[in-house]
């Protein structure tokens, strides 16, 4: 990463896919950049956390952050933001993939030459 260059905020979908999937009442959603070098800043400022925040009107319980740095990637597994999973819950999106585009709108600080794909 380079400490001196001016850093632009930016959405996550400028800069990376997701994908999701589930089982039960768990979700995980992938987070992918579209360049390696984003990768550092996807380690630095997406967090567990951050997406536990991003989920709480899910009513998500913990998220867990996995780092895949062969890939580049990070996983993240989620639990209870699906109100029940497939057969219980009667949300309009009981398999979560919704999530992961909720994920793309999170703000991530880049230097400008490393937005877009």
């Amino acid at each position: 990463m380079n400490d001196s260059a001016i850093l632009v905020l930016v959405p996550l979908h400028l800069v990376a896919h997701s994908r999701a999937g589930d089982k039960g009442n768990r979700s995980n959603i992938s987070l992918i950049p579209y360049r390696a070098e984003v990768y550092p800043y996807l380690i630095e400022q997406v967090s567990g956390a951050k997406v536990l925040a991003l989920l709480s009107p899910k009513r998500a319980s913990s998220v867990i952050r996995y780092e895949l740095p062969k890939l580049p990637a990070l996983n993240f597994v989620i639990d209870n933001a699906l109100e029940g999973g497939v057969n219980d819950g009667l949300c309009l999106d009981v398999h979560g993939k919704t999530l992961s585009s909720l994920l793309l709108t999170l703000g991530i600080k880049l230097p400008g030459d490393l937005i877009g794909p």
